[in-house]
């Protein structure tokens, strides 16, 4: 599953469809977790998506044409990366979902279920010996099968995980832009992330995805009693491909979108915050899909 704002559903009312979202995007566009020196961080994330617009093609659509009407998740993640040295490291990602789903049955009546589980776990390597400042980077791993996906009342693709272990590859570069403000640079960064299945259980194949991110900041410094302030701007596009087997809903399936997000971070000591908030300004579904009008991100670390 991925980390974005789309729940895929059913064209019929009254006909059971299944239901898919994108996560991934959770994981582009958040510069403050790059590593920057050896050694450890920590962290703990919470995002949050409401997904009850129904949306067709690159508009809203009727909510008459999807059996689903609400997909609200709150996710919450343990993440960790240490550093061995300049060069190498490794990061993993323990995430844990509390999922609402209301969908219409086959009497027409609406039903809400509500489940919460471990997620699939995200274990990866990192190379960042490209320079000495250590600002570009490339991951590599596997988001393994560790998420439930056997609730009964959630179809295969609204299950908290997806029953298959995935390939991860990614990368990054941050850099200092050529013009200053009150003696302090502006900062940017781009980062890529690709998910491709390639082992599976039971008939469903989740759509491999490619989410990336570009944007800017500007660290005011320090103020009082915080170490730096740091808003930033940053763009975010995903491209979902269409799941595929017999328990997936492969023609409600797949999309592409694009996002703006607004944010910032502040340092304590070792400690730091980030927050955003992300607003879809473009997006081509295929099918009818339920959507969130804006998606939230929080990320509390510590360095070690």
């Amino acid at each position: 599953m991925l980390a974005g704002g789309l729940l895929l559903a059913g064209l019929t009312p009254g006909v059971s469809h299944a239901c898919a979202c994108g996560c991934g995007v959770f994981e582009v566009g958040t510069s403050s977790l790059f590593p920057d020196s050896a050694g450890g961080r920590v962290w703990f994330e919470t995002d949050f998506m409401d997904q009850y617009l129904n949306w067709h093609a690159t508009q809203i659509a009727s909510a008459a044409n999807n059996d689903d009407k609400i997909i609200r998740t709150h996710f919450y993640t343990l993440g960790a990366q240490y550093m061995f040295s300049h060069n190498w490291g490794v990061m993993a990602e323990i995430p844990y979902w509390e999922r609402t789903f209301k969908t219409t049955d086959d009497a027409g009546a609406i039903q809400k279920f509500t489940h919460s589980a471990l997620g699939d776990v995200r274990i990866e390597g990192m190379y960042t010996g490209f320079s000495e400042d250590m600002s570009t980077g490339i991951l590599f791993g596997l988001k393994v099968p560790s998420g439930d996906y056997t609730y009964p009342n959630f179809d295969r693709d609204t299950e908290i995980g997806t029953g298959s272990t995935d390939l991860l590859l990614g990368g990054y570069h941050q850099g200092i832009l050529p013009f200053t403000l009150m003696d302090r640079s502006f900062g940017w960064f781009t980062q890529g992330n690709f998910q491709q299945e390639f082992w599976t259980r039971d008939h469903y194949q989740p759509g491999k995805e490619i989410d990336a991110a570009l944007g800017g900041y500007y660290n005011i410094g320090a103020v009082g009693f915080l170490k730096e302030i740091a808003p930033l701007l940053s763009l975010l596009a995903s491209r979902r491909w269409e799941d595929e087997g017999s328990a997936a809903n492969t023609p409600d399936s797949g999309y592409t979108r694009l996002l703006i997000a607004a944010g910032g971070e502040i340092k304590i000591a070792a400690a730091r915050l980030y927050v955003d908030a992300e607003l879809p300004i473009f997006q081509n579904v295929n099918g009818n899909q339920l959507t969130a009008p804006v998606l939230f991100k929080t990320i509390l670390s510590y360095d070690f």
